[in-house]
């Protein structure tokens, strides 16, 4: 069988996009031609270190080099659908960082421009990729839990607000604090393993304790929230806790975790002591005991996001995480917002 042929990557926006970039380089099927920053220290730093000569600081000359086929946009959250959508109908392949946009109706007309591009657009939800992660997506798809009603998923930190006073803390160009930053990823991970059942209704609160008081910060912008938390009522019957925070007195320093209740057993994934050491615990019931089985150890992935965004470009499939992945999480991260702005519940009934 003959070899594909190695698809020709880029980058925009290295701060991320640097680890998007170390993917790509170290994947036998891709060929990472060029790299995008407004920085041009950064720029350069990272031409050198990944051994590229096609560097560009504006995002217009980069649409129009015809050599790059597939492109990842890792820029601030404002920046995501604007630049997307000019890669699409630039003609390349799009893999966008999380959140997918600032709000659910840009995401649409992200998924609208790939449909209308042809090209492959994929969400970078990195998580799904985690051998924990694929490890809890098996246990959930494989009965052992019986029928799950009840989730409970987030990501908390006791101190961790990134930039203060730069555009992660500025609403208009963030889109939201922690829900949109981190809970982005918890949430997307529960709804994969859950099969994407449809939400209809959601209840949502933010607090901004922390960020605003920050020593030093004084006419620093801080707009969003530092802690939010939300539950999501689906149509088959489930529900789902959700939180987020980058400011809260928790237990540990990063505390990550998603939990499913299931009617003949119940399975956490989370991970253990302050770092990203990941560890699924299995709970079930036999004889009258409750029985806990903890599983550290788990087969080595067999692809990341960056790799699998390759291989479906070359075999012509769509991504593990596509565009209409992103808009389900981002409908839900609006209803959560619009939830706490207007403290009522928001049906979601239709989408």
């Amino acid at each position: 069988m003959a070899k594909s042929r190695r698809i020709r990557a880029a980058v925009i926006g290295l701060g991320m996009g640097r680890y998007h970039a170390t993917n790509y380089a170290a994947c036998p099927e891709a060929e990472l031609v060029a790299l995008c920053d407004a920085d041009e220290d950064r720029l350069r730093a990272a031409a050198k270190q990944f051994g590229v000569k096609r560097v560009y600081t504006r995002i217009d000359d980069l649409a129009e080099d015809r050599r790059v086929e597939a492109v990842s946009v890792a820029l601030p959250n404002f920046l995501h659908a604007p630049v997307s959508i000019q890669m699409l109908e630039a003609g390349k392949h799009t893999m966008c960082e999380k959140p997918m946009a600032m709000n659910a109706r840009e995401a649409e007309e992200m998924e609208r421009a790939a449909r209308k591009s042809g090209r492959l657009f994929m969400m970078h939800f990195n998580t799904r990729f985690a051998p924990a992660s694929q490890y809890l997506k098996k246990v959930a798809e494989s009965g052992r839990l019986g029928e799950v009603y009840y989730a409970k998923t987030g990501w908390l930190r006791r101190a961790g607000i990134p930039g203060a006073g730069g555009w992660f803390t500025t609403r208009a160009k963030s889109g939201g604090g922690p829900l949109i930053d981190l809970g982005v990823h918890r949430i997307d991970l529960a709804l994969w393993v859950l099969g994407h059942p449809r939400p209809v209704a959601v209840t949502g609160m933010t607090y901004a304790r922390f960020g605003p008081k920050l020593p030093g910060q004084a006419g620093d912008r801080y707009d969003v929230e530092d802690l939010a938390c939300g539950f999501v009522r689906f149509a088959n019957g489930l529900s789902m806790q959700v939180e987020a925070s980058w400011a809260s007195f928790c237990e540990r320093r990063e505390e990550m975790v998603t939990v499913l209740y299931g009617d003949r057993g119940g399975v956490e994934h989370s991970n253990m002591g302050e770092g990203y050491d990941w560890g699924v615990k299995l709970f079930r019931s036999e004889g009258g005991r409750h029985l806990v089985e903890q599983v550290k150890s788990f087969p080595a992935p067999k692809e990341n996001a960056q790799s699998h965004f390759i291989h479906c470009i070359q075999k012509g499939r769509q991504p593990m995480a596509t565009a209409r992945h992103g808009v389900y999480v981002m409908k839900i991260l609006d209803a959560l917002y619009e939830s706490a702005r207007t403290g009522r519940e928001v049906r979601l009934d239709g989408n």
